[in-house]
């Protein structure tokens, strides 16, 4: 337990390499030290000592060079040297990866469900395969050699990625797109939320100047993308239902009024907390076409939801849930976390049991990651990442309760710093599948984003292929946006406009 530090003498290298190391040494916490970082920095880590060093030399086809520091880690006293046999070639990053994590398997005993794998989108290398019309066993092979994950996940990816392939292929993948909308509100903010959100309560009185922008955003976007066909619409956050039913009723009548949802595959609103769920909401969701909700537990262990600050409790979700249904959705999705505080075994047992009970249409497991900017960084500082508990185990657990229900794993992404270098998956009913969800993932088609602290990413391809990606963002703080709103918009005219051509 406690801070390791980790130098390095070029720092393009750094995150691909830190991320190794964290995920073979998750009880500690790491920091990246490389010439021109923070003065106070370099100096704690010489104080301390470097748990590694790892030199990049331009000399002898660009020899590296790892060298581990003997416990507790003595400024001057080197221990066991490793070098890379290969050089800083084309195929450099794939080839150091695999061995810095032969190497780091070797020296801890242990290996990684994953393995080099740290991206977001693990499923997206078979995707792409399978769309070029590669095996199963060729992609698996790849997988198990190259990226040295476990042939469970292998074959986890693989079985995803051909369900995305199929549901994929009756969208408007190149000539489409699809519609996200946020709502930067919560109740209050739990501790492991990092996302654009702020309370309810102190931003009332702001409410309806947000909303006063994102109709101006979404108006401009209705025109700027007419002739192009809607797929999907998520109305995200936050939490989209701390809007009051008249609040909601606007912005859904200016969404029907000004964009062609005749042909929408989807249409998505977060209800995502019980405590700002109320009947007269949902009954404008449903009359204005909702077509799938959002109610997340996250768990059904009230000690732990009264400790992360999550004030929606196991009774209201009991109370919602049954109301959703006497209304007509037939498509609710749930989403719980695995490895909150004090939660092991017992405690997801224990909320897979509700899950089950309830028998929610899709159901969403998250893996806890620890984000930088949520408080929950600051209470693992203080109490050590081994109070969190998250392992193949319990995943398998929530995985086993999914399969009972009849649900089938459709969507799977990772983040970083994540509980047991697990991954989050989406399992669903066969007809129920989160669509906006496999899209985010996969990059496959351009979304749209309007609101504070969203991101639009314009896909462009070229003879049917995909060419390049490109992104844009909403600025996060709600006064900013609504201020500034006219840069919101010139920052998608300039990301959907081309040569004065709308494309």
């Amino acid at each position: 337990m406690g801070i390791k530090f980790l130098k390095i003498d070029q720092e393009k290298y750094g995150y691909d390499v830190l991320a190794l190391f964290q995920s073979f040494y998750p009880e500690h916490s790491w920091q990246l030290v490389f010439p021109g970082c923070r003065e106070q920095i370099i100096k704690e880590a010489e104080e301390i000592g470097f748990f590694a060093e790892l030199i990049f030399s331009e000399e002898e086809n660009g020899k590296v060079s790892v060298s581990f520091f003997d416990e507790p880690g003595s400024p001057e006293e080197k221990g066991e040297t490793k070098v890379y046999p290969g050089g800083l070639g084309a195929d450099f990053k794939e080839g150091f990866g695999n061995w810095l994590y032969d190497t780091l398997a070797e020296r801890t005993g242990r290996t990684l469900p994953w393995g080099t794998l740290n991206g977001v989108r693990p499923t997206k290398l078979a995707y792409q395969r399978i769309i070029s019309g590669e095996s199963d066993e060729a992609i698996r092979e790849y997988y198990l050699k190259e990226r040295r994950t476990s042939r469970e996940k292998a074959d986890l990816a693989i079985e995803i990625a051909k369900r995305e392939s199929k549901i994929l292929g009756d969208l408007h993948l190149e000539d489409g797109y699809s519609l996200y909308i946020g709502i930067p509100f919560c109740p209050t903010t739990c501790l492991y939320c990092s996302f654009t959100s702020y309370p309810i309560a102190r931003f009332k009185k702001e409410v309806d100047l947000y909303l006063d922008a994102l109709i101006k955003e979404l108006k401009y976007v209705s025109v700027m993308m007419a002739g192009k066909k809607l797929d999907t619409v998520y109305i995200g956050g936050g939490t989209p239902t701390t809007l009051e039913p008249d609040q909601l009723e606007r912005l859904l009548g200016i969404v029907e009024e000004h964009f062609d949802l005749s042909g929408l595959f989807e249409y998505t609103v977060e209800a995502g907390r019980a405590d700002s769920i109320t009947e007269d909401k949902l009954k404008v969701l449903k009359a204005h076409g909702i077509t799938r909700i959002s109610i997340n537990p996250q768990t059904f262990n009230q000690e732990t939801l009264d400790f992360i600050g999550r004030k929606a409790t196991v009774a209201q979700l009991l109370e919602v849930w049954p109301m959703a249904r006497s209304l007509g959705f037939d498509n609710i999705n749930m989403d719980i976390i695995l490895g909150l505080p004090g939660e092991g075994r017992e405690q997801v047992e224990k909320t897979m049991e509700k899950v089950m009970e309830l028998k929610p249409d899709s159901l969403t497991v998250h893996s806890l990651a620890i984000k930088r900017a949520s408080r929950l960084a600051q209470w693992i500082i203080q109490n050590g990442k081994e109070t969190l508990k998250s392992s193949d185990d319990v995943m398998e657990i929530a995985a086993s309760g999914a399969r009972q229900l009849g649900l089938v794993p459709y969507y799977l992404y990772r983040q970083k710093n994540m509980s047991g270098n697990l991954e989050n998956v989406g399992f669903s009913k066969p007809d129920k599948y989160g669509i906006y969800n496999i899209l985010i993932m996969e990059e496959v088609q351009s979304i749209v984003a309007v609101g504070a602290g969203t991101v639009s990413k314009r896909v462009f391809y070229e003879d049917g292929r995909i060419e390049k990606l490109e992104r844009c963002e909403n600025v996060k703080e709600v006064p900013m946006y609504c201020e500034k709103i006219e840069d919101m918009l010139d920052r998608k005219r300039v990301l959907f406009y081309s040569n004065d051509m709308r494309v």
